[in-house]
C-alpha cells in the first residue's frame, strides 16, 4: 500500500504540468471547479483497491491520501488519464440513496448505481485547490 501523507497545500496553475504527468506523488488529470467556484487539481494516486464494499472504498482512499473520485472528477478521469485505469467498474464519493452508490466504468466511461453492500473497485484521488 502507498500512503501518500506529505501533499502540497495549493498550487499554482502556472506550476501544473501536462496531463498524465506526475504530480505530488501520482498522475495530474486535469482541473475541476467545486460548486462553490473553487478550482482543484485532479491527481490519481498509485494504487488501486479491489473487492471494496463502499463503505471500505472510502475508508481504503483515505489511507491512500485522498477520497473516492465524485462522479465528475471519475468521468474527467475517464477523459483525461483512462491508461492509468483498469477497466472495470470503480465506486464514486457519491451516493445515490441509503442503499446504493454511483459506480464509473473505467472500459467505456458510463456511470451506473450500484449497492454499497457490492464489493467493486476504487481509486483515490487527492484534489489540490489552485491559487493565483
Amino acid at each position: 500500500m502507498n500512503a501518500i501523507t506529505a501533499a502540497a497545500t495549493s498550487i499554482t496553475l502556472a506550476s501544473l504540468p501536462a496531463i498524465g504527468a506526475d504530480l505530488e506523488g501520482g498522475i495530474f488529470a486535469g482541473l475541476t471547479t467545486k460548486p462553490d467556484g473553487t478550482h482543484y487539481a485532479v491527481v490519481l494516486l498509485p494504487d488501486a483497491g479491489a473487492d471494496l464494499t463502499w463503505t471500505k472504498a472510502k475508508a481504503w482512499a483515505k489511507k491512500q491520501g485522498g477520497e473516492l473520485p465524485s462522479r465528475p472528477v471519475a468521468a474527467l478521469l475517464f477523459a483525461n488519464v483512462k491508461a492509468s485505469l483498469q477497466p472495470r467498474w470503480h465506486w464514486t464519493s457519491d451516493e445515490l440513496d441509503a442503499s446504493y452508490a454511483w459506480t464509473c466504468y473505467f472500459g467505456l466511461g458510463d456511470q451506473y448505481d450500484a449497492r454499497k453492500s457490492s464489493e467493486g473497485s476504487a481509486v483515490a484521488v487527492r484534489q489540490i485547490p489552485l491559487t493565483a
